[in-house]
This record gives C-alpha cells, sequence and structure tokens, in this order.
C-alpha cells in the first residue's frame, strides 16, 4: 500500500534558516569535498518529510558519510531522484517554472563554467509575488547564505525549479501496479 504525506515546508525552511550559515554534527560537511549545497538541501527536505529511500545507489538516503546515496550529495542525482517517475519511498517533486515555487522548494544552477552540469543547489526560503529572480530568496551552503536573492548569482548559464510534491512511503507486502 502507498500512504502519500504533506511536505512540511515549514520545516524545512526552517532547518535551513537555523543551519545556513552553520553545519548540523550529524552529517558531514561537504565543503571541502566538492561542495556542500545539495547534502544541505537533502537535510533541508529531509527536515520537511521525515522519509528516506535505503535503495543502494538509487535511493536518497544518509547513514554516514560512507553509507549515503549520490542522490543525497550530488547535484544532478538530485533531481533525478526527485523527479523519478517510479513509484517508491521517499520525497518527490517535479521540474516547474519560477512561478510554481513555494518555500521549502529548490533551484539547480548551472554557471558558465559549470560545462553541461547543474552545479548548486539551493533551497527557497522566501518567495515574492509576482516571483521574480530578485524577490526568491534562498539559503546554501558551500557559499553559505541566508535570504539570498537568486539574482545575485554571477555567471549562471541556466536555472532549473523543482517543486515538491510530497513524499510517499510504501507500507505492507502489496505491490503497486
Amino acid at each position: 500500500m502507498l500512504r502519500l504525506f504533506t511536505y512540511d515546508r515549514r520545516a524545512a525552511v526552517a532547518y535551513a534558516h537555523k543551519w545556513a550559515f552553520g553545519r548540523n554534527p550529524a552529517f558531514l560537511d561537504f565543503s571541502e569535498l566538492g561542495g556542500d549545497c545539495t547534502n544541505f538541501a537533502s537535510q533541508c527536505l529531509y527536515a520537511g518529510t521525515g522519509i528516506m529511500n535505503f535503495t543502494p545507489e538509487f535511493g536518497w538516503y544518509y547513514i554516514d558519510p560512507d553509507n549515503r546515496a549520490p542522490a543525497w550529495t550530488g547535484v544532478p542525482f538530485f533531481w533525478d531522484f526527485m523527479t523519478r517517475n517510479t513509484v517508491s519511498d521517499g520525497p518527490f517533486g517535479l521540474g516547474a517554472t519560477m512561478n510554481v515555487l513555494r518555500p521549502g522548494d529548490f533551484v539547480q544552477i548551472r554557471f558558465k563554467t559549470s560545462g553541461e552540469v547543474f552545479a548548486h543547489t539551493p533551497v527557497v526560503v522566501s518567495v515574492g509575488d509576482p516571483p521574480m529572480l530578485d524577490n526568491i530568496l534562498v539559503a546554501a551552503h558551500s557559499n553559505d547564505a541566508d535570504n539570498r536573492p537568486l539574482s545575485t548569482y554571477e555567471n549562471v548559464e541556466e536555472m532549473r525549479f523543482l517543486h515538491i510534491l510530497g513524499a510517499a512511503l510504501l507500507v505492507g507486502d502489496e505491490e503497486i501496479e
């Protein structure tokens, strides 16, 4: 049986504000290992869902620095897991336009220097009306920030937006067809 859960956006944003300029000791700081942005984004998302997916390699989980899914810390893997088409445990979302963004959603940025790869995942903490790059505020790690306008990022080639819909949990022995 599939159970769906509401995404607690307030909890995700509160977590983002609390840890934007610090590091939760329950998680390794990946700043010196390629960046901590998606690790921080995953922590925020987990604060709002409480559900991980422990599928080796293709899940979304963190047990310790040596036992985690690529989607927990890798920018493209995070996107791929959140926008997956298969029903499985964990949070899920869809690619969206900036007009659909709400606090607790995510932005991924591809910089001119990063080639074809998206390289940064900030969490949205505030959205103005109407949503524009200067009134969508984010929190992020790597270059630590809180309430930073998206318009202040430099050398941006492309941005994509991830709207979180909720979380799923498969319970019992029944299979979903």
